[in-house]
Parts: C-alpha cells; structure tokens; sequence
C-alpha cells in the first residue's frame, strides 16, 4: 500500500515527479520550455506553495493562475487537448506515489482547477477572436 499526502515533502516529490514528466511530453513540454521560458528553480517554490494550499490547506500560496494561463495563451494559443494531457499526467503521477483522501483531494483538486482555468482562457480566446470582428 502507498503512503498518503502528508507533508511539503509529499507535495515537493509529487510536483517535482509531475513536472520531470511535463517537461519531457511532447504536448507540453516546449510550451513550458520554448514558450513561456519557465525559470524551473522558481517555478517549482510557487507549485510547492500552490499544491500545499490546495492539498494541506495551507495558505502558503499568492496568486492568479487564472491571469498567468491567460497571458500564456495569448502568447501560444493552448485548447482541451493540452489541458486534457496536463490532467492526465497529473492524476498518473498522484496514483503512481500515493494513495488515500488526500492523494484522491489532489486528483478532484487538480481536475477541477484546470477546468475552471481552461474555460477561463478559451472564453478569454473567445473574446479576443469576437472583439476582432
């Protein structure tokens, strides 16, 4: 049987299990690489900040993903293909190295914010495409 999410440490082997395998998808990676220029050492504070929140009720985290999704597909237009293979890695991973309430809090956690994000930014594509007309 596999551990639960219990700690910053989970969360910190957790995000950096994720995003090893983000980084290397073809779907994915060169959007965080080649698009957004992702500084990995930053990058990785602010997802052990925001998973901690979101996992262990921390409030540990400050931001807006929301914006921060946005401003990325204005720059590399992103649709449900890309959210869906973010999901899909997310929730591999969390069933990979954990099990328990907090380990499903994750997956619901994860699926439910990408898509509040993903509708956020393809109703934010789709006002920019009206806006043009």
């Amino acid at each position: 049987m596999k551990k639960d999410i219990e700690n910053r440490a989970d969360i910190e082997l957790l995000v950096n299990t994720f995003y090893r395998k983000v980084i290397a998808d073809k779907k994915l990676g060169y959007i965080f690489n080649d698009v957004a220029l992702v500084n990995w050492s930053t990058h990785f504070m602010v997802m052990y900040n925001f998973w901690e929140n979101v996992i262990l009720f921390t409030g540990s985290y400050e931001g807006n993903p929301v914006n921060l999704h946005k401003h990325l597909h204005h720059i590399q237009p992103l649709d449900k293909t890309h959210f869906n293979r973010w999901n899909k890695l997310f929730v591999d991973t969390v069933n990979e190295l954990f099990e328990g309430a907090k380990a499903d809090l994750a997956k619901e956690r994860a699926l439910s914010i990408s898509g509040i994000i993903r509708e956020k930014v393809l109703e934010y594509r789709n006002g920019l495409k009206n806006s043009k007309k």
